[in-house]
């Protein structure tokens, strides 16, 4: 019998499911059966909502990956397998192969509707295995830019490719470099790749670090190469403790492989690489303050110009870009402009990464080309709704993005399409919502956010934030007027007017795109005192349904306060005046003899 691979999917998602602990059983029984089986770690393959993950490779049998798996059931995948027999019926992934088994997996068509160039190795290497990355062309265009091209060339390369920097902005990466590459020729100069993710929702930047650290890190060395910088920093937040540790892992084996260092791959250029662990400050994910951090200073951003392509790190010329502009890097260099410029739009070329949580079936971590209609994303990719509930909305861009409506699900994905609706695409965070959805609390949720985040040195966004804050708790409190919704906006344009980075200038988005597109459900909050999703405790009431009711008690054993009354065997009653609407006799009726409205 031939050797069994079998891949076990250890990232932060994994973990989180139990990855390690199935990890351990099938450790314990390759050793105790003395199995001919090769026991491997990798990452997220983007499928979060089936974790675990078990992956089993073996010549002349299918290449089948496991869903949902529990410790006690590994002994059996793993025998059931070997034997020739495998467990159809919990198989979500299955790849050709020379053996007579047709076996479907039931996310096949989800991943063959995704074209992969970030996330090309993720889910499939060991992270923590340069000889992986190797393996799969890592470092392969690091050697064609050194050996076949020189700097100019490269930037040439990247400009041809039209990839626009995929932190959110959506600025000419090519452009970028060129601009650091002409500034003050002949001094130091830096390159950083900006790994500060603090989006709800949004997990793509520390997915790639967990899952694919080389293609971040041979993306920088390139960019140092084509700018002429010879030293870097990937800042990453502290609170990514896995991302951290591949991506140390990962500088030590280039340093041992001479591809960080001094003369890499017997060339005349050098380059030191090294990690910033930051704090967790969203603001930080703006330049001039993630450049302040690095100085040892209180991350707050900086008035432009100068940009940092001019005066940056320790006041040298430097270039910024996120993770997953990094990793699509070496790709363009080794199968070229041309082979990018297919993918996408007109206007926005490529891949972009999305990740995808909410009220969506198959939450997880998708790569689409640009151009794709939103629909495409939660329905054909991302399965659609929960429990088939009403599509309601999609925050897409986070704190600094906005909520796109049902109505606008057809919208493709590409900067500018999106920018039309109000939202950004920001760096890739999608969280989906159904009609149980108030917008009003998310709007409120995603100020609350920013004003958290918020560093106070703009006294619009320190105070803006705050008073549009104040205004949206009165309404989910039910005490806002009908007034308040001018006021809303008119903070708005201040602080967008008046704030300094793009954390107060678009802290207002979330604001500003439900009132667009679900004004009338502010004004229910408002002038009816009534919340349609039944979200907003202060505008909701319990009653008892007196011809359903069987009189349990089960609600007024669990009524905190006290205020149901009632006889063993007959309808109980709610005292209003006395309710908090804490919701505790809701969920403890199982008559549905409550209701909430």
């Amino acid at each position: 019998m031939k050797q069994c691979i079998i891949k076990i999917g250890m990232a932060s998602c994994g973990r989180a499911a139990g990855a390690e602990e199935i990890y351990k059983s099938a450790e314990d029984h390759i050793n105790k059966h003395n199995l001919d089986c090769r026991l491997m770690k990798t990452a997220c393959i983007g499928m979060c909502f089936a974790e675990p993950l078990i992956e089993f490779i073996m010549s002349d049998m299918p290449d089948i990956t496991y869903g949902r798996v529990t410790s006690e059931e590994i002994s059996g995948l793993i025998d059931s397998y070997l034997a020739g027999k495998p467990q159809e019926e919990k198989v979500i992934i299955s790849r050709e192969s020379t053996s007579n088994f047709d076996i479907q997996g039931q996310e096949n068509d989800s991943l063959k509707k995704q074209t992969r160039i970030v996330l090309r190795n993720c889910g499939i290497i060991d992270p923590e295995s340069i000889e992986d990355y190797i393996n799969r062309q890592g470092y392969m265009a690091l050697q064609k830019a050194l050996k076949e091209m020189d700097p100019e060339k490269v930037v040439q390369e990247i400009l041809a490719s039209r990839l626009r920097g995929r932190g959110g902005a959506g600025f000419p990466t090519g452009l970028k470099w060129e601009i650091a590459a002409n500034s003050r020729i002949g001094e130091k100069k830096y390159i950083v790749c900006n790994a500060d993710e603090g989006d709800p929702g949004a997990f793509m930047d520390r997915s790639v670090l967990e899952g694919d650290p080389h293609s971040v890190i041979e993306g920088m060395l390139i960019g140092a190469f084509a700018i002429g910088a010879d030293e870097g920093y990937i800042y990453v937040r502290a609170e990514y403790p896995l991302a951290i540790k591949h991506l140390k892992k990962a500088i030590n084996d280039a340093y041992e492989r001479n591809l960080l260092g001094k003369n890499i791959l017997n060339s005349s250029f050098s380059f030191d690489l090294h990690i910033k662990e930051g704090a967790g400050a969203f603001v930080c994910g703006e330049e001039t303050a993630l450049i302040a951090s690095i100085e040892g200073k209180r991350g707050m951003p900086n008035i432009r110009p100068p940009y940092p392509a001019e005066s940056g790190l320790f006041g040298q010329p430097t270039n910024i870009n996120n993770v997953e502009t990094f990793a699509n890097i070496a790709w363009i260099i080794l199968n070229g402009s041309e082979a990018f410029n297919k993918l996408g739009t007109e206007r926005s070329k490529g891949t972009k990464v999305f990740a995808l949580a909410g009220k969506i079936k198959k939450s997880g971590l998708i790569e689409v080309p640009m151009g794709v209609p939103l629909r495409h994303v939660i329905y054909d990719i991302g399965g659609g709704m929960k429990e088939n509930s009403p599509f309601k909305a999609v925050q897409l861009g986070g704190p600094s993005g906005g909520c796109i409506p049902a109505s606008k699900l057809d919208t493709i994905v590409d900067y500018d399409s999106i920018n039309q609706t109000g939202a950004i695409m920001g760096s890739g965070g999608m969280v989906v919502m159904d009609e149980k959805t108030c917008v009003v609390d998310v709007a409120k949720f995603f100020l609350t956010f920013t004003q958290n985040e918020s560093c106070g040195k703009c006294t619009f966004c320190r105070i803006g934030t705050r008073r549009m804050l104040e205004i949206l708790t009165r309404i989910t409190e039910g005490k806002g007027k009908i007034e308040d919704i001018k006021k809303l906006e008119d903070l708005a344009e201040m602080i967008n007017k008046g704030s300094l980075c793009g954390l107060g200038q678009t802290a207002p988005n979330p604001v500003l795109t439900t009132l667009k597109y679900f004004r009338e459900e502010y004004e229910e909050h408002i002038i009816d005192k009534k919340c349609r999703a039944g979200v907003c405790n202060a505008l909701i009431n319990y009653s008892v349904l007196a011809d359903k009711c069987v009189g349990c008690t089960a609600c007024a054993r669990v009524c905190p306060v006290q205020c149901i009354s009632g006889e063993v065997k007959k309808p109980h009653f709610i005292h209003q005046n006395q309710c908090i609407r804490c919701g505790a006799c809701f969920n403890a009726c199982k008559f549905e003899a409550i209701v909430k409205k």
